[in-house]
């Protein structure tokens, strides 16, 4: 084969090799923008069952609304009862998810490292139901002598006024539940996101004489930024919109300020709870309930969305 073949042939091969990588570019664009299609079709239909299903409730008289108030005086204890319960969960399982994830990503032994990583991951595995099993079964007796030692040593704070549940069942209890739940999804992407910092801003400060929290503070927590505000962002969504374990630990009630006694309710609890029974207005007043809950989650992640933008640009990614 002469020189001159050789160089048609291989002229011809990167002709057609580049032919059909433009077809496959093509193919997975496509194929992206379709999933991102159907992504938004499935969101806009699940608002429009939402408000469709949710407009008798919205429009029904006070009277014929659970309490005879009308529904927002119905939703408002249980916006407040899933904001705080998600609220005291993340400030409860953020700075243990954070230590965690530094942990097992720049102090902890490799082979450490590794089991500590597969016991998180295994931890993020186990159903909601057999966390609020463990809440109920040992969690909330074991906490009573807390809070009735709270009750009586700081029952002047509203938020630790007495009596004290005898059975535990608070929301101050699901709270911490839901913290125990959301700690592994936090902790694994933190995990990941500290692991992508580059090696170079790390080994630079080092070089520096920066001590090893200098070199996290000033290089993986800047990087990060943007990443660990993302997961705990999911770590919210998860407290919102968890169901079976806050309506397994949580005696409900109407809304009150003390978190140490039985009351208070979440939305996604009221509906499990609720609706297996419910029917006409009833079932639409539930469902009106999750509209709201669906408008909070996205309200959540836009302000997350626009948390993350504003923090980018001041990273070590870019």
């Amino acid at each position: 084969m002469t020189t001159t073949q050789t160089n048609k042939n291989a002229e011809r091969s990167s002709r057609f090799g580049s032919a059909g990588g433009a077809a496959g570019d093509k193919v997975f664009s496509g194929a992206a923008l379709a999933a991102g299609v159907i992504i938004l079709v499935v969101l806009f239909a699940v608002a429009a069952f939402l408000i469709a299903q949710a407009f008798p409730a919205l429009v029904a008289p006070q009277d014929q609304i659970a309490g005879g108030k009308g529904f927002w005086a119905y939703i408002v204890p249980l916006v407040v009862g899933t904001v705080i319960a998600a609220a005291i969960a993340l400030v409860i399982a953020t700075p243990i998810s954070i230590g965690v994830a530094l942990f097992i990503s720049h102090y902890a032994p490799r082979g450490l490292a590794q089991i500590l990583g597969y016991v998180i991951d295994l931890l993020a595995a186990i159903p909601s139901v057999v966390f609020g099993a463990w809440g109920i079964l040992f969690l909330a007796p074991a906490v009573v002598p807390g809070y009735t030692w709270l009750a009586d040593t700081l029952g002047w704070i509203p938020i630790f006024a007495g009596p004290a549940s005898a059975t535990g069942k608070t929301i101050l209890t699901a709270s911490i539940v839901l913290a125990v739940m959301v700690i592994p999804i936090i902790t694994s992407i933190s995990r990941e996101i500290f692991l992508q910092t580059p090696k170079l801003h790390e080994e630079a400060a080092l070089a520096l004489g920066a001590t090893r929290w200098e070199m996290v503070r000033m290089t993986v927590f800047p990087f990060a930024r943007p990443g660990v505000i993302s997961a705990v962002m999911l770590g919210l969504g998860r407290a919102l919109g968890e169901t079976m374990a806050v309506a397994l630990v949580l005696s409900s009630g109407p809304l009150i300020a003390s978190l140490i006694r039985s009351g208070n309710q979440t939305i996604a609890a009221e509906i499990a709870l609720n609706f297996p029974e419910a029917t006409g207005l009833s079932l639409s007043q539930l469902i009106a309930a999750g509209l709201v809950l669906f408008v909070i989650t996205l309200a959540v992640n836009i302000v997350a969305r626009w948390v993350i933008s504003r923090h980018k640009e001041f990273s070590g990614a870019n």
